[in-house]
């Protein structure tokens, strides 16, 4: 990024600063669970108590392992993220299944990722990070006409300008990803 007055440095200086200031994760794509940290293997974030705590099933409510699985999976700690996951009390939720194929699709077992996903879509229709996960999995598969459909359901529930339809479109003109 090139800024062409000091002014426009400081403002970029000081948003710097500020997104630092608040460690908010960032990630590609995807909601960013505020204030999560990743922690050692065998342990979960509390939200709550802002410290790692031992990973169980009814440790932390499941929306916080699910934006932990999330914050694993953008990490690259694929294996971690699915274990998490199976701590849920309900794994069922488009949200819990779009992580779980996101994971499963990033360790190579892409036609899993795509059950995971089509499950999601089913239970939320309007989910746009899972159309565009799905979207990018047929792209592995060497299916663009498939992925094309995915963002034209991108585009009717958030428009072109969605972080979802520009990251699938910029991947389908980007060519073959398998």
């Amino acid at each position: 990024m090139q800024m062409s007055t000091r002014s426009g440095m400081s403002a970029f200086a000081g948003l710097f600063l500020a997104a630092t200031a608040l460690s908010v994760p960032a990630f590609a794509a995807g909601p960013e669970p505020s204030g999560t940290k990743p922690c050692d293997k065998g342990m979960v974030w509390d939200g709550k108590t802002n410290k790692c705590v031992p990973a169980r099933q009814g440790a932390i409510p499941d929306d916080g392992l699910a934006d932990y699985a999330y914050l694993l999976a953008q990490k690259g700690r694929y294996d971690e993220a699915l274990a998490t996951l199976d701590l849920m009390q309900n794994p069922e939720t488009a949200e819990a299944l779009n992580y779980r194929g996101y994971a499963t699709r990033k360790l190579g077992r892409v036609d899993e990722g795509i059950a995971y996903y089509e499950r999601a879509v089913a239970l939320d229709p309007d989910y746009t990070l899972v159309r565009e996960y799905l979207g990018e999995a047929y792209l592995i598969k060497g299916r663009p006409d498939l992925a094309k459909v995915q963002l034209a359901e991108i585009e009717k529930h958030c428009g072109t300008t969605c972080e979802p339809y520009g990251d699938l479109a910029e991947a389908i003109a980007a060519g073959p990803q398998g």
